[in-house]
């Protein structure tokens, strides 16, 4: 049985591990390489799990160092992005919809 964390590190650690087991870290060979899909996937199962809009949960990523530092992210990604690669993931099959129960 999984145990449940209430930790949005841990649960980002462990969505960066399920990335990477299996998504490209690129979505394709001219991305800018920012961020990999690794850390955007991770960043956005976090912010399903708070329940956070894109720009909420941006500005709270720009104080979340420990959150930050678990993913290596060197700068925090604008609002957009995370939206953008949230579609695409989507649209590519990496991310099931879903909504997390209250």
């Amino acid at each position: 049985m999984l145990a449940m964390s209430r930790s949005a590190v841990a649960v980002a650690t462990e969505a960066f591990k399920t990335a990477k087991a299996s998504i490209p870290q690129f979505s394709c060979k001219y991305s800018p390489r920012t961020f990999s899909q690794w850390q955007l996937f991770a960043m956005l199962v976090v912010r399903q799990m708070l329940g956070m809009d894109y720009r909420s949960f941006v500005a709270n990523l720009e104080s979340w160092s420990d959150l930050r530092e678990a993913l290596g992210l060197k700068q925090v990604p604008h609002y957009s992005t995370l939206c953008v690669a949230e579609n695409r993931l989507l649209k590519k099959g990496g991310l099931p919809a879903f909504s997390v129960p209250a």
